[in-house]
């Protein structure tokens, strides 16, 4: 049953190799290579939330195994996008 107080981020939300259309939510600017699920788990955490991973393929791209984590609604999903991509590449870049 689907669970209204949780906010699902995929992995593939955040890859800079695919396009919009191909399911990436942020900018080009904020975007990194293959993110890995560990890495989107550390930047989860560095921007304050507590993330609950998942391995599982990304409805867009079937074929490919991805990721993704659950984390507690607290604010709007564009919002909480930003925050977990900026963490990101800076988990990315080893600061």
């Amino acid at each position: 049953m689907k669970d209204y107080n949780l906010l699902v981020i995929w992995l593939d939300y955040f890859n800079s190799n695919l396009k919009r259309s191909e399911g990436r939510r942020v900018p080009l600017s904020l975007s990194v290579k293959n993110p890995t699920l560990d890495e989107l788990v550390k930047a989860a955490k560095l921007a304050g939330y507590n993330p609950k991973p998942f391995s599982a393929s990304f409805p867009k791209r079937a074929f490919t195994l991805s990721g993704y984590i659950t984390i507690e609604k607290v604010k709007p999903k564009s919002i909480v996008l930003k925050e977990v991509s900026k963490a990101l590449t800076m988990v990315r870049s080893g600061k």
